[in-house]
């Protein structure tokens, strides 16, 4: 049984949220998959009703070997302007003894967080951005907070804590995690929204140096279609 850091339990209900294509839904599988090795009883809301490439359900076999509990809504619908979201969210949202990550698909995916902000907001939660600095659209700091501010409008709760998730898919080398380190302090420093970890592939993981945040390493479940 493996132990996860404390971040990753401090709360019982954590949303992923942030700009289309920062790796939201990675981030958010690794966790789930963190926090089901632990032994600890977890479930996880495929709630992307934006990315048509990458979605947490993709995964659901994993998942279900490591006896996760799987929400997702209506792939039938998902294209809709009003998408139909599972009743089950319900169940993860009420239920104290699960862990539940929730992983909310682009910026627009936020108003999906809105319908359900009172039953977030009277529990322990976190809302984390995930942050990736080689998004064309979260570039520099004055980019990510504005992003992050519409977000907050949208779906009417606060961020809480920046995930640094900078990568270049295969080509992602300690540079690119060091860059993204760098404005997610920028955004910290302006915005007084602790820095949480920076993700990087394991393998990657072990050749970065010091840094004042934990390191997250993380496992590349999401392929695009033609890598498949």
């Amino acid at each position: 049984m493996s132990t996860v850091p404390a971040w990753m339990t401090a709360c019982r209900l954590t949303a992923l949220v942030g700009h289309s294509g920062s790796g939201k839904t990675e981030v958010a599988v690794n966790m789930t998959v963190a926090l089901a090795q632990a032994g600890i009883k977890t479930a996880l809301a495929d709630l992307d009703i934006v990315n048509p490439y990458f979605r947490s359900r993709e995964r659901r076999d994993i998942l279900a070997r490591l006896g996760v509990r799987f929400v997702s809504s209506s792939q039938a619908l998902v294209d809709a302007d009003v998408p139909a979201l599972p009743a089950e969210l319900n169940t993860l949202l009420q239920d104290e003894s699960l862990r539940s990550i929730l992983d909310i698909g682009g910026d627009s995916g936020a108003r999906v967080l809105g319908r359900y902000r009172h039953q977030i907001a009277a529990q322990p939660h976190q809302v984390l951005l995930v942050l990736n600095a080689h998004r064309p659209w979260t570039r520099t700091a004055e980019q990510a907070i504005a992003s992050l501010r519409q977000i907050e409008a949208t779906m009417g709760l606060p961020v809480t804590g920046i995930v640094n998730n900078t990568h270049l898919c295969g080509e992602t080398g300690p540079e690119d995690v060091l860059l993204g380190a760098r404005l997610a302090r920028q955004v910290s420093d302006k915005t007084d929204i602790p820095v949480i970890c920076h993700c990087a592939a394991r393998p990657l993981a072990g050749r970065l140096p010091a840094m004042d945040e934990p390191v997250f390493p993380i496992d590349v479940y999401m392929k695009k279609p033609w890598e498949r």
